[in-house]
């Protein structure tokens, strides 16, 4: 007849039992997850080829920045450009909710064909009221359409939302999807996702207020605080198999104590 034993086994013993053995190796597998996750959010935190102080103040051509079709990169919003192209007549459409220098008015925009069938959206110049503004249109429809040269900065597009129920045709947003879908002769258009604000207004509107962009951090916090989430998580793997492997020790303890008392 075998006797029970004499003590408790210690919370180590319960560690080396295989079971717990098993566990742990699985934890480490997945620490080591969560510690890859955590390292791939760090490279990605800390841009190791930031654009130099003032890049976007160094004028570019409009292709060289960005092709049409293509969203336009975070480091390259508001960088200056210059291309050149001619006016398609009849798509000088105005933009209301802008403000210059504080001040709400409207923009005059229009179709600039840069290529044979190849268009960007162009904000041309602020206007205080939509009379000035309309005037501006009747001054651009009314030129010869010979190639233009404009410089300005390119922007990403607002995105469309709809116009109120009481004026179908009015837009408040700066949306290249939603001047596309008015514009004329697009069938087979190639168009550019950004718009560009000129720098220099013509048809008598007021030169756009476009300073320079603030300068990036080369450190993305967020990715930071996501690299350390997941370090955290890497760690509470390990606290999970202690804590699961304590609870076992100590209903095993709580088990021998009764028996104990019982068979006094």
């Amino acid at each position: 007849m075998s006797s029970a034993p004499l003590f408790p086994p210690t919370l180590r013993e319960v560690m080396l039992r295989g079971r717990w053995i098993g566990m742990l190796l699985f934890c480490l597998l997945v620490a080591g997850v969560f510690a890859w996750l955590g390292q791939w959010q760090l490279e990605r935190a800390i841009e190791t080829d930031p654009p130099e102080p003032g890049a976007t103040e160094q004028v570019q051509q409009l292709d060289e920045v960005v092709v049409p079709g293509q969203y336009l990169p975070e480091p390259l919003v508001g960088q200056r450009v210059e291309t050149s192209g001619t006016w398609v007549p009849g798509d000088f459409l105005v933009v209301s909710q802008r403000y210059n220098d504080g001040v709400e008015g409207y923009w005059v925009t229009g179709q600039l064909r840069v290529a044979e069938r190849t268009s960007i959206a162009v904000a041309i110049g602020w206007a205080p009221d939509r009379e000035s503004a309309d005037a501006a249109i009747d001054e651009l429809n009314g030129d010869d359409g010979g190639t233009v040269e404009i410089a300005g900065r390119i922007i990403s597009d607002e995105g469309p939302v709809p116009p109120p129920h009481d004026q179908p045709d009015r837009m408040n947003r700066m949306s290249t999807a939603a001047l596309l879908s008015v514009w004329h002769d697009t069938d087979q258009l190639d168009v550019y996702r950004p718009y560009l604000a000129a720098t220099e207004a013509s048809a008598g509107l007021v030169d756009i207020d476009s300073p320079a962009p603030n300068e990036m951090s080369p450190v993305n916090w967020l990715n930071v605080f996501y690299a350390a989430e997941w370090a955290i998580f890497a760690g509470f793997a390990f606290y999970l198999w202690y804590r699961l492997a304590k609870d076992a020790w100590e209903r095993e303890v709580e088990e021998f104590e009764d028996a104990a008392a019982a068979s006094a």
